[in-house]
């Protein structure tokens, strides 16, 4: 079943005041998609929980002290997914995960521009993206390191080896995953999977109320995993609409028809 939420309950607009300060800029696509990307973004200061919770729940992103969103004239790939982290159910590929992971020790820190959190970024950037042009100085100094929220870095660790960082913004009521990079090696553990399972439950520990994924693009394989999280939602015409399970599906279907 998909469910519509009303929009202007659920998703309140960003409003004159605020859509005053955006610009459109142009580029090529960052995923590496054919058709040409158009950011529409603003620079801001410091901003309340509450007005960064409104920019999420319409589907912007973070990059430094930018928040953005995608207006591609022949592309609507970019789709904001969501958690609800109390609704989560794993599946079994998840909780195989889960367990395979169990020497995993996780820590939370402030965002560090460390010597070892740098290696581990250029690494990962090496291997994941061989023709980028980006730092792993500039991923931190120009992405990752922002003043207008809350920020913070959840480190996964085997042994004292680190195996990844999640950065994430958070407030009482919302958690926003801007970015997970980990170790190239240690791929056979899922790691991004792992992460999404720690984010969750992290916010179900603090009752957080939503879970922001980032962009879910159909398109590219490495971003699949963040789907099978169920249920999810999607942001489709300025509407949440939530995507369950087969088989769940199939249950209520049953109990409507009788």
């Amino acid at each position: 079943m998909t469910i519509h939420e009303n929009t202007q309950h659920n998703c309140p607009e960003i409003g004159e005041k605020l859509e005053q300060f955006f610009i459109d800029i142009s580029s090529s696509c960052p995923y590496g998609l054919i058709e040409q990307a158009v950011y529409h973004q603003a620079l801001f200061g410091p901003l309340s929980p509450e007005v960064m919770g409104v920019f999420l729940a319409n589907g912007y992103r973070r990059n430094g002290n930018c928040m953005y969103t995608m207006l591609c004239p022949d592309c609507t790939g970019c789709v904001p997914i969501r958690l609800k982290p109390h609704c989560f159910s794993a599946n079994r590929n998840q909780k195989r995960v889960w367990k395979n992971n169990r020497d995993v020790r996780v820590g939370i820190a402030p965002l560090t521009m460390s010597d070892e959190n740098l290696a581990l970024l250029d690494k990962f950037l090496t291997v994941r993206f061989p023709e980028g042009q980006s730092s792993a100085e500039s991923y931190y100094s120009g992405f990752f390191i922002t003043s207008i929220t809350s920020c913070f870095e959840i480190r996964y660790r085997i042994g004292e080896k680190l195996l990844g960082v999640a950065v994430v913004d958070a407030s009482d009521q919302w958690l926003n995953a801007v970015y997970f990079f980990f170790d190239p090696d240690e791929h056979r553990r899922s790691p991004g999977t792992l992460n999404i399972l720690h984010l969750i439950n992290f916010c179900n520990n603090h009752t957080i109320s939503s879970l922001y994924l980032g962009y879910w693009i159909k398109q590219i394989k490495a971003m699949q995993y963040k789907s099978a999280f169920k249920p999810h939602e999607i942001l489709i015409n300025n509407c949440w609409e939530e995507q369950k399970r087969e088989a769940e599906k199939n249950k209520e279907t049953k109990q409507q028809r009788h």
